[in-house]
């Protein structure tokens, strides 16, 4: 799975306002060796966020995966009311 930049910025429960900041987001991404520019154009692997292990990277990995599932429910229900008119 491929977490985005999408993620980063509307994480929930980190603070009151959900997502990371862009430049507090910067600033982690770099501390953990993380090529921004990168990021923001292809995402990351949620597995190797994993290997990072702190709260934020295990946090976003988690909002991207609960994103993803909704995701696929909505696209299954669409296909589900297409299918009987």
């Amino acid at each position: 799975m491929i977490v985005t930049t999408r993620h980063v910025f509307t994480v929930r429960g980190l603070n009151k306002r959900p997502g990371m900041c862009r430049d507090g987001a910067r600033r982690w991404a770099r501390a953990h060796g993380i090529d921004w520019g990168d990021f923001v154009r292809n995402g990351i692997e949620a597995d190797k966020l994993e290997a990072i292990g702190d709260a934020f990277a295990l946090a976003i990995v988690k909002w991207a995966r609960e994103c993803d599932a909704r995701e696929r429910a909505a696209l299954e229900l669409v296909a589900l009311e297409a299918a009987h008119g």
